[in-house]
This record gives C-alpha cells, sequence and structure tokens, in this order.
C-alpha cells in the first residue's frame, strides 16, 4: 500500500523577489547527490541531461513506495549507469493532451469503462480523469471548400452537419467527467494551440510547484519540446490509463546530445534545418532515445524554430526532441501573452531546480549517451519525398533526384516508369479551357501542419514570397488545389496586420480552417477532369505541402509523389507548377512584362522576414484569440448534449458506437495466452507504418466500411473520413488494412487492401477474411519487416487487428509507441532474432504457427526467448517483446483497461 512520500526532506519553499512565497517544491539540490551535478560534493562537473532530471523530479514527487518506489528514483540518479541496461521506470507525467480523433474513442472507452465498472458492482465515478485533460478538437478540417475567401466559414459548416453527433458526444464528455477541458472546434490544431496557450512549463497546483510534463495521444505532442516541457505521444489506450492515475511504464531512455553551432544562413527556413536535422538523427538511430540540444548556436534559434524541431521527433525516431528553458523560452511565454507573474514564478523555479539554462554563464560539462554536432552555416535549402519523411533532397539536386525517381524501381525512391513515357503530356479540358498534365506536375500545394503553421518567420516568408509573385505577375494554375490551414487564429491575426494576405489569396492560398488538413489525409477532392487524366494515363502526380508526414497513400490517393517543403517553397512548387525543376537554371514562370521570373526573383532575405515578424506578431493577438476559446462558437455552443454521467449509446449510430473489449469481463484474470496453429492473415515486408494499418483518409465506395454504412442507409457524400468516425469499432474493423497501397506478400505482387484466406485460397479484403478465420475458430497473426508501426501513434492500429482476432505479430522490429499500443490491447509482440527475419527462415506465411507460452504470468519474463513452430516442421526462437513486468500485468488481464478496471474496483 502506499505510504508517506520518503523524500519531504527536500520539500523547500520558493521566494518571490518582493517577498511572499510563489510555493513548495521538491528541491532536486537538496539532494546533494554528486550524480546530479548540482550540489558541495565533487561531481566532476558531469550533470544530468535536463529531459533525465523532470523525469527524476516526477519520480521524487510521486513517490509512495507503491505505486513509484525509491528505487526507482535511485535508478534515474543513476542514469549514466542504468540506462545502458534498459531499465524499467514508472512516470507520472502531468497532464493528458488528446484531440478529437483519438479523442473520441478515448472518451468512447472511458463511457465504456464507466458501464464495466457499473456492471461489475463498482463505483463508476472512480472513472474520471485523475490528471488535467487537455481535448482540443482540430484534425477536422476537410478541405471540401478552397481557392475562397470564404471557405473557412463554408467548410466549418460542412464539418458540423457531417461531425454534429461526434462533436456532441465530447460535449457531453466534456461535462461527465471532471478535470477535461475541451477546447471548441475551429480554434487551431492541437500542437499549436499547446504550445501558445494550453502549456504551463511549471504547474503550481495547490502551492506544489513541479514541471509540466506531457503525453499525447498524437505522435507530434513532441512539438511542446521546444517549449521546454516533456512531452511525447503514447497511444491512446496508454494515455487514458495514465489519465485514470496508473504509473507510465517506460525504458530508462538514452539521451543524445545534438549540439548546435553557428547561424543560419540567409534565405535557409527552418524547415531546411528540421529536415537537416531528422536525417542526421535518422542515420544514427535514436529509437526509444532522448534527444537533448544544447550549444551556442541555440542563442540564434528562435522558439518557433525550436518547436518546428521538436515536432518532428517522430520522423526521425527519439521519443522527444528536447529543449531545455532558457531566455529564448521566456521571451516566447511573454509574446503569447503569459503574465509577468507566471513567467517570473516559472523562471524562479527553474532557476532555483537547476533545470534553467543561462548561456551567460559557462557551459555546463552535461553527460550524454552520444553525441551529434551540427553547424547551422551548413543547412542548405532541401525538401523531403517523395514518400518518407527522412529522404531529404537538396534543392539544387530536386530536378535530377525526381528523374531518377521515374527511372528506379518501385520502392520509397522510385515509380519505375518507362524512359519513353516519360516525357509524355496528356492533353485535358479544365472547365472549358485546354490544359496539360505531366510527370511530377503539382496538383496539390498545401500550407498546413502544426510543423510550420506555428512559426511566424515561415508563414510571413510565404506570404512574401505570394506578394513578390503577384507584384511580379506569376500566377498558380488553376487546377492545382491550393489552401492554407493556420494552426491557430493568431495566424491569421499577423497576416492580416502585415497586409500580406491578400497576395496568398490571389495565388490561391486563401484560409480553409483552422487545424490539420492535408497533411493528415483531408486534402478533399481534386478537380475530376484532372483526377480522370491522372487515373486514365497512369500519371506520377505530385503533392507539395508543408507538413511532417508523406508516406504514399495519407496525403491524397491520387498524388504519388509527396514532397515536404517550407510554406515558402510549397508557394513557389504551386507557381512553377511542377517538381520537376532546377530553381537554380530554370525560370519559375513568366512576367506581366514577358520576362522570365527565377526563384531568386521571388525569394526573400532573412532581414525581410524579420523585420514583418517584429511589426506583425504582437501580444495582443495571442491574448484575444485565446480569450475567444473558453467562450466556443455559435455552433458550438448551440449544440444540445444529454446529461448524466452514463452514456446512452444509440445503437443505429454509425459514429458513437459501444465497443466489445469489455462483454463477459469477470473480476478474475483471464491469464496469458498462446497461440496454436493460427493462420498468417497478413505478410509484410519492411516499414509498414501506422497508416497502412489504421484506417485513415476517406472511405473507399467499395471498402466493407462502405458496404457497412450503405447497409444502416448512409448516403455516400455522407461517408466522410475514418478519422470522423473513430468513435465506431463496426467501421474501423472494417477500415484496418484497408490503405490502397499497402504491399501484402501474399498477393504476389498484387497492391492493395486484400488478402487470400490460405485454407480456401479466396482474395478477400482483409476484414472478409480476417472474419472468415474467425468463424471457422481460427487465432491469426501477422508477419513482417522492420519499422513496424513506424508513423503516427494511432491506438486503431492496435484496436482494429484486435478486433479481427489477431493474436501475435512477428517483425524484425517495431516502432516504439505501435508496440506498446499492442501489448495494451492484448496482442503479443515477437521480434525474429538479429539476421533472421520471414525470408531467411524460409517461411513462406502458408504455414500454420504456433506459439506457447506458459499459463502463470509469473513464468514469463520480459524480453525472454519465446520458440515459434510451424506445422511443417520449422522451428525459430524470437524475443518476446513484453518489456516491463507492468506490460505483463496488462496482459495477464487481458488489457490495460481491463487492468485498470479491476484495480479500481479492489481500491
Amino acid at each position: 500500500m502506499a505510504s508517506e512520500n520518503p523524500f519531504r526532506s527536500i520539500l523547500k519553499t520558493l521566494e518571490k523577489p518582493d517577498g511572499g512565497e510563489f510555493g513548495n517544491y521538491y528541491s532536486l539540490p537538496a539532494l546533494n547527490d554528486p550524480r546530479i551535478g548540482e550540489c558541495s560534493l565533487p561531481s566532476d562537473d558531469h550533470k544530468l541531461p535536463y529531459s533525465i532530471r523532470i523525469l527524476l523530479e516526477s519520480a521524487i514527487r510521486n513517490c509512495d513506495e507503491f505505486q513509484v518506489k525509491s528505487k526507482d528514483v535511485e535508478k534515474i540518479l543513476d542514469w549514466e549507469n542504468t540506462s545502458p541496461k534498459q531499465v524499467e521506470i514508472p512516470f507520472k507525467p502531468a497532464r493528458v493532451l488528446l484531440q478529437d480523433f483519438t479523442g473520441v474513442p478515448a472518451v468512447v472507452d472511458l463511457a465504456c469503462m464507466r458501464d464495466a465498472m457499473n456492471n461489475l458492482g463498482g463505483d463508476s465515478n472512480k472513472i474520471n480523469p485523475l490528471v488535467p485533460v487537455d481535448l482540443v478538437i482540430d484534425h477536422s478540417v476537410q478541405v471540401d471548400v478552397a481557392r475562397s475567401e470564404n471557405a473557412v466559414q463554408a467548410n466549418m459548416e460542412l464539418e458540423f452537419q457531417r461531425n454534429n453527433e461526434r462533436f456532441a458526444f465530447l460535449k457531453w464528455g466534456s461535462n461527465a467527467f471532471d478535470n477535461m477541458l475541451v477546447v471548441p472546434p475551429g480554434s487551431g490544431i492541437v500542437h499549436q494551440v499547446n504550445l501558445e496557450y494550453l502549456a504551463r512549463v511549471v504547474f503550481n497546483t495547490n502551492g506544489l510547484l513541479y514541471p509540466d510534463s506531457v503525453v499525447g495521444t498524437d505522435s507530434h505532442t513532441t512539438m511542446i519540446d521546444g517549449l521546454g516541457v516533456a512531452g511525447w505521444g503514447v497511444g491512446g489506450i496508454e494515455a487514458e490509463a495514465t489519465m485514470l492515475g496508473q504509473p507510465m511504464s517506460m525504458v530508462l531512455p538514452g539521451v543524445v546530445g545534438f549540439k548546435l553551432t553557428g547561424k543560419l544562413r540567409d534565405g535557409m527556413t527552418a524547415t531546411d534545418l528540421v529536415l537537416t536535422v531528422t536525417q542526421m538523427l535518422r542515420k544514427h538511430g535514436v529509437v526509444g532515445k532522448f534527444v537533448e540540444f544544447y550549444g551556442e548556436g541555440m542563442r540564434e534559434l528562435s522558439l518557433a524554430d525550436r518547436a518546428t524541431i521538436a515536432n518532428m521527433s517522430p520522423e526521425y525516431g527519439a521519443t522527444m526532441g528536447f529543449f531545455p528553458v532558457d531566455h529564448v523560452t521566456l521571451q516566447y511565454l511573454k509574446l503569447t501573452g503569459r503574465s509577468d507573474e507566471t513567467v517570473s514564478m516559472i523562471e524562479a523555479y527553474l532557476r532555483a531546480n537547476k533545470m534553467f539554462v543561462d548561456y551567460s554563464e559557462p557551459e555546463s560539462k552535461t553527460v550524454y549517451s552520444a553525441n551529434l554536432e551540427l553547424n547551422l552555416e551548413d543547412v542548405e535549402p532541401c525538401i523531403s519525398g517523395p514518400k518518407r519523411p527522412h529522404d531529404r533532397v537538396p534543392l539544387k539536386e530536386m530536378k535530377a533526384d525526381w528523374h531518377s525517381c521515374l527511372d528506379n524501381r518501385v520502392g520509397f525512391k522510385g515509380f519505375a516508369v518507362p524512359k519513353e513515357a516519360q516525357s509524355k503530356a496528356v492533353e485535358f479540358n479544365f472547365n472549358g479551357t485546354p490544359a496539360q498534365l505531366r510527370h511530377g506536375d503539382v496538383v496539390i500545394a498545401a500550407i498546413t501542419s502544426c510543423t510550420n503553421t506555428s512559426n511566424p518567420s515561415v508563414m510571413l516568408g510565404a506570404a512574401l514570397v505570394a506578394k513578390k509573385a503577384c507584384e511580379l505577375g506569376l500566377e498558380v494554375k488553376p487546377w492545382i488545389k491550393t489552401s492554407l490551414a493556420p494552426g491557430s487564429g493568431v495566424v491569421t491575426k499577423y497576416l492580416a496586420k502585415s497586409g500580406l494576405q491578400k497576395y496568398l489569396n490571389q495565388l490561391g492560398f486563401s484560409i480553409v480552417g483552422y487545424g490539420c488538413t492535408t497533411c493528415i489525409g483531408n486534402s478533399g477532392d481534386i478537380h475530376e477532369a484532372v483526377a480522370s487524366a491522372i487515373v486514365d494515363n497512369d500519371l506520377v502526380a505530385s503533392a507539395v505541402l508543408s507538413g511532417n508526414r508523406n508516406f504514399e497513400g495519407r496525403v491524397h490517393p491520387l498524388t504519388r509523389a509527396n514532397y515536404l517543403a517550407s510554406p515558402p517553397l510549397v508557394v513557389a512548387y504551386a507557381l512553377a507548377g511542377t517538381v520537376d525543376i532546377d530553381f537554380e537554371t530554370e525560370p519559375i514562370g513568366t512576367g506581366k512584362d514577358g520576362k522570365q521570373i527565377f526563384f531568386r526573383d521571388i525569394w526573400p532575405s532573412n532581414k525581410e522576414v524579420a523585420e514583418v515578424v517584429q511589426a506583425s506578431v504582437l501580444p495582443d493577438m495571442f491574448k484575444a484569440t485565446y480569450e475567444a476559446i473558453t467562450k466556443g462558437n455559435s455552433m458550438w455552443n448551440e449544440l444540445s448534449v444529454a446529461s448524466g454521467t452514463l452514456y446512452e449509446w444509440d445503437p443505429k449510430s454509425t459514429y458513437i458506437h459501444e465497443p466489445p473489449y469489455f462483454k463477459g469481463m469477470t473480476m478474475s484474470p483471464p491469464g496469458p495466452h498462446g497461440v496454436k496453429d493460427a493462420y498468417c492473415l497478413l505478410n509484410f515486408g519492411d516499414s509498414i507504418t501506422t497508416d497502412h494499418i489504421s484506417p485513415a483518409g476517406s472511405i473507399h465506395k467499395d471498402s466493407p466500411a462502405a458496404k457497412y454504412l450503405m447497409e444502416r442507409g448512409v448516403d455516400r457524400r455522407d461517408f466522410n473520413s475514418y478519422g470522423s468516425r473513430r468513435g465506431n469499432d463496426e467501421i474501423m474493423a472494417r477500415g484496418t488494412f484497408a490503405n490502397i497501397r499497402i504491399v501484402n506478400k501474399h498477393l504476389k505482387g498484387e497492391v492493395g487492401p486484400k488478402t487470400v484466406h490460405i485454407p480456401s485460397g479466396e482474395k478477400l479484403s482483409v476484414f472478409d477474411a480476417a472474419m472468415k478465420y474467425k468463424n471457422e475458430g481460427r487465432d491469426t497473426i501477422i508477419l513482417a519487416g522492420a519499422e513496424y508501426g513506424s508513423g503516427s501513434s494511432r491506438d486503431w492500429a492496435a484496436k482494429g487487428p484486435m478486433l479481427l482476432g489477431v493474436k501475435a505479430v512477428i517483425s524484425k522490429s517495431f516502432e516504439r509507441i505501435h508496440r506498446s499500443n499492442l501489448v495494451g490491447m492484448g496482442i503479443i509482440p515477437l521480434c525474429f532474432k538479429t539476421g533472421e527475419d520471414a525470408e531467411t527462415l524460409g517461411l513462406t506465411g502458408e504455414e500454420l504457427y504456433t506459439i506457447s507460452l506458459p499459463s502463470n504470468v509469473s513464468e514469463i519474463k520480459p524480453g525472454q526467448d519465446v520458440t515459434v513452430v510451424t506445422n511443417n516442421g520449422k522451428s525459430f526462437t524470437c524475443t518476446l517483446r513484453f518489456d516491463t513486468e507492468v506490460e505483463l500485468a496488462y496482459f495477464n488481464h487481458g488489457g490495460i483497461l481491463q487492468y485498470v478496471i479491476r484495480n479500481l474496483i479492489k481500491q
């Protein structure tokens, strides 16, 4: 049972400079431990990384010798020696961050847990968030209306029509559950709202001061690390357990120190920098690690630039990319409307607890697991693509790289277009005007995504490019779907203040809404004539977007080449109309005087950008924007919702449906399960992402999900997206593995969301095959290569396979969050031994697989070897990827949510 905190002796009072007290805090220097490097004892000046100090403070503050023990504190203190040993520690974040796509299933699960608690005779009101939950309704802007100054209102009205039931459910949740703040639709992208408004940096809860830390149900929660708040993405399942007061079990990470020196050259953007950093860190290998940035180059790096780098932590594979708080952080907090007293408290606490970096003092010798260094002067203009964020291409090499991609065999850098077809021009008719498309022509150009829309320098830089282009007489072809989706209303205010929005409008980059759009697959339809030209002629059309994800099939089904670029470059490529261009030697277009216009003619200098940022981005803009959030908007305020703490499920609803997770649940855990004579449902190679697994984007008219909706009277035009229907398990199960670009070895080279039912040889949709196996009483497994589950943290990438009957996944390696999610849903994760995979072992995927595990969980150890046997006599050893004792406890209970319910009833 819990006991009094053994570290109460280091609880100190933080005095205000002018008298009075800020509050009490657990003082790290008061430990007087040389391993921290901040004490009176000799320490060789080797200090714990700042990111590890946050874990240490949390463990000390929450130590009760039950959920968090003194030995856990010792493990963190001894980080330099313990982190290489993959030791397990508990972590209790200060808060949880949700957005609506993941927030809906989280609230569905909470409502369902209340029902289960009630059915088992427990107090259903115990199912309540025990830490603050911030739920931002974003990710809901489908770009139906673009190139119109009325796009925002039009798209918002369509969103409320489509999502009325979903929004009403979240509004019910905000009333039914304590400790939950819901930010209404139309406010902005969750990560930008978090950065500009929600982040506390330092909490003051009933007089106790402690660092802000957060886990969120989107992998780009890491953006907040740029503000010095430790945060990263977790699965929705793990987030729900955290909300309910469970410590998050994690392996104490190594920390890669990334030293920045010098200063960015003129004309370079934060996007150029982040794509360079992403490539460097991908090459080094930082999966499961923290990256901590330091060095003299930090003085020159704005908070917005830091947030851009932190945002893309999932793309370079790290748990987080952390920027400790310094003077730049404090300036940003003041800019974004935090009060002087709040900023004073933040600085005083962090200085007192040795968590503040002061560049006026000598550089400390922080110890890291490994070190990298980048001179900012070496950064050059670049983009990334055509299919992965870390495939960086210097701008000067883009034309040559594009032609290589056309030549190369199909893969991450190839489309295998025959030489004789590469230069073909396809004629089509666009609204009565003759038009032409070629390979590489841009059909979508979107300034979108939290990665860049929170950064005034690149947003105003894009507007300056638009201004110069308009003044020279350049235009964007009318069939290119252009859009601008700011991350918050603040962007609109400073674009208006600068007087530059009109130039973006003139080029078609009108504001379409405030939220994730193209980056999440909400591109909307492209013009029918353009779509037909692409499909009928097998063209490799391009999208250029200022996002963080460009995996195949994500942005739009018809854009096979997708490039990540800075907002100014998005405008430049829209003007050029193609990615098949050398910006150094080829003109972007012809001006109004008939002269050729080059890239250099429209690109602004750093001085030009800095001047317009200084004049246009003001603190009052942030205050006005976020004061309005608490008032909601008329459409949100008019939503009618039911009262009551138990949700009244509507069996006819196609948006909100009660999932079967707790059916038949008893107070006794079911215990571990093995797998006997299971068929391989899907046989994959490397880099199967959560975009391949989880339902995302539009619902295809011929898919099992579409059939389900039509059977229930839903018209095709009202299908909406998978994301909007995440609260309905029936639809999400049918959309699992429904990505049109998925490559399954069972199909012998065919691409698409189908598989082979092994016993009959029938080619079926993945859902239909899974149901056929289920009806036959057969378990199934999945075979996969390296990096299985990379990409966004999506709980449905684990919930979906569980509902399909998948009992185990055997891969070469897993992405961190996805492996955790599989564990949370009771699916066994196994890794082939180093140097082995399905191919080297001679596995065809047509065998029957048996995985034997002890029936008593106490006989299973994290990371132990497990033997897999097939019906044709093959036997091979895998590593069982339950990484901690806590994960084994979840498995014993049948999943993390079942574990939480049973433990709450016992309390």
